[in-house]
């Protein structure tokens, strides 16, 4: 198998293909994404943690493979950025269950939880990699760039783009280098000004 990219040490991003993708959704709509997103692991001082963890359907036995040799006796959390992102979360934490009875939800040390309070979502900064972990409100934007996500995405919640874009804007405070994104590619370098930049473009409309 492709063994998942590791980005930073003991920082790692890996892309599977989306069990509800299908093609010639409408731009900006919805149901706009592309067929595969991605999930992160971090090897946190006292924890493996897990974000939105998705298996890939083929060569999955390689990867859970690498996976179980990574995770070794390690204690390990399964953290979801928003309701949507539960994937394999399920399966993931009863096979470490051993390691971990409370794996759901369970905060290390050296991750820190952004909630976006009316967004439904919440981020993770994880300062040891300079790195944030979004969900489905920051995208990236198919150019080396990201951008908040298409009005349609904010439906189920009370805010706007122009709302979510104030709620985005205190993480501009962290010296983010990384922001890694479930749709699209990640930015690895300058992320807090990429971030700063999606934020402008969506607080001017």
């Amino acid at each position: 198998m492709t063994p998942p990219q590791e980005l930073a040490a003991g920082l790692y991003r890996w892309t599977a293909s989306h069990p509800e993708w299908h093609p010639g959704a409408d731009p900006g709509g919805p149901d706009d994404w592309g067929p595969t997103v991605g999930s992160v692991l971090y090897e946190a001082p006292d924890a493996v943690v897990l974000f939105d963890p998705l298996l890939p359907e083929d060569e999955r036995d390689g990867f859970l493979e690498w996976l179980d040799g990574l995770v070794a006796a390690r204690p390990v959390s399964i953290l979801t950025t928003i309701q949507w992102h539960r994937r394999d979360r399920d399966q993931l934490a009863e096979r470490y269950a051993a390691n971990s009875p409370r794996a759901w939800n369970f905060i290390p040390h050296g991750v820190e939880p952004k909630p976006l309070r009316g967004a439904g979502e919440t981020d993770y900064w994880l300062p040891g990699v300079a790195a944030i972990v979004f969900g489905d409100r920051l995208l990236g934007d198919g150019a080396g760039g990201v951008a908040l996500c298409p009005e349609s995405w904010l439906s189920r919640v009370q805010i706007d783009r122009a709302g979510l874009a104030r709620l985005m804007r205190p993480l501009t405070e962290l010296p983010a280098e990384r922001l890694l994104v479930s749709h699209g590619e990640p930015v690895l370098h300058d992320g807090r000004a990429a971030l700063a930049r999606a934020i402008s473009a969506a607080e001017q409309g």
